[in-house]
């Protein structure tokens, strides 16, 4: 049985159960969420989020996402949905295109 973990998407404040571990992209395309995709692979941005609550439950930043987000965005709280993975709560804000 997989564990779940809850994402919480504060521009509707809708609230989430996604597989924990598991990328947002996958857990969220059959979903009503407002986050869109676009490539899926952490090089376009549609996905961008801003990480409110619950870092610590988030997978580490990789290399290639961090070098994309150090061109796009200011907040260090910022990340890729297409690459998030989730271990326990989460609040994120959707800021992509």
């Amino acid at each position: 049985m997989d564990k779940k973990c809850v994402l919480t998407i504060s521009n509707n404040n809708q609230a989430v159960e996604v597989r924990e571990n598991s990328e947002l992209s996958k857990e969220l395309d059959a979903s009503n969420s407002p986050i869109l995709f676009g490539c899926r692979t952490g090089i376009c941005g549609t996905c961008l989020l801003i990480v409110e609550e619950g870092a610590e439950n988030t997978n580490d930043v990789g290399e290639d996402e961090l070098e994309f987000l150090e061109i796009v965005s200011d907040d260090p709280k910022a990340r890729l949905g297409c690459l998030l993975k989730c271990s326990g709560p989460v609040k994120v804000k959707y800021i992509g295109k």
